[in-house]
């Protein structure tokens, strides 16, 4: 039986008989094998696209909290030009949508609506770009974790068929670390890219809603009576 005692650095595999071996983390991640490759790219590509959208994301929620008050101002001053400017200061999601709206001051309402309504779409798409890829290595990287634990256990059982004898644990150890090591390392990967593309959901989710919201509130302002 072998004990296993886990430090922040190493891991000291102990055996019965009092010596101790060192196997650091970097070692173990190795003895995953080449399975390891894809679910290590998998991790790189899902810190990548986290990290990106949260820039995106929190950069389309930056809008003051005086804009619609301004805006609100200089139309129903008449100042038309001046509102425009506002927007093009602003480079958000809102800001555009608002601006669109401005420039069709003068058409029908419900083009104006409608307008509003498709530059929301294309807002909306920019912020939830690659998150289908975040959500798909959420789910491939354990199957990849249990695929090589598959592979690990069919080397196990091919060095037993191949050995004659008395089996010694030393030669099952490498299809044994294969199995352990790359479904852990799958769902490291995979629960991390779930929790961060969850978050990423619920923060895009509040700036539709702000998107919605102002929206609203500008079709209320051009419906004001002069």
């Amino acid at each position: 039986m072998l004990l296993f005692q886990i430090t922040e650095t190493s891991i000291d595999t102990v055996g019965i008989g009092g010596g101790a071996d060192t196997v650091t983390i970097m070692d173990l991640l190795l003895q995953g094998g080449f399975m390891m490759i894809p679910i290590a790219l998998l991790s790189l590509a899902a810190v990548y696209i986290f990290a990106e959208r949260v820039m995106t994301i929190r950069k389309a929620s930056e809008t003051p909290d005086q804009f619609m008050d301004n805006i609100k101002n200089s139309v129903q001053k008449g100042d038309i030009n001046g509102a425009r400017m506002l927007c093009a200061q602003n480079d958000s999601p809102i800001a555009r949508m608002v601006e669109k709206g401005i420039s069709r001051i003068g058409h029908p309402l419900k083009n104006i609506e409608v307008s509003i309504e498709n530059v929301g779409k294309i807002e909306i798409f920019r912020l939830e770009k690659n998150l289908s890829l975040l959500a798909t290595i959420s789910g491939s990287a354990p199957m990849l974790g249990f695929l090589g634990t598959v592979i690990g256990m069919i080397q196990a059982f091919i060095a037993i068929a191949q050995e004659e004898g008395t089996v010694s644990p030393k030669l099952l150890s490498e299809g044994i670390y294969t199995a352990m090591v790359t479904t852990a390392a799958g769902l490291f990967v995979g629960i991390l890219a779930y929790l961060g593309y969850n978050y990423l959901v619920t923060r895009v989710q509040k700036v539709v809603h702000r998107m919605e919201y102002t929206s609203v509130d500008f079709i209320d302002l051009l419906q004001e009576p002069n």
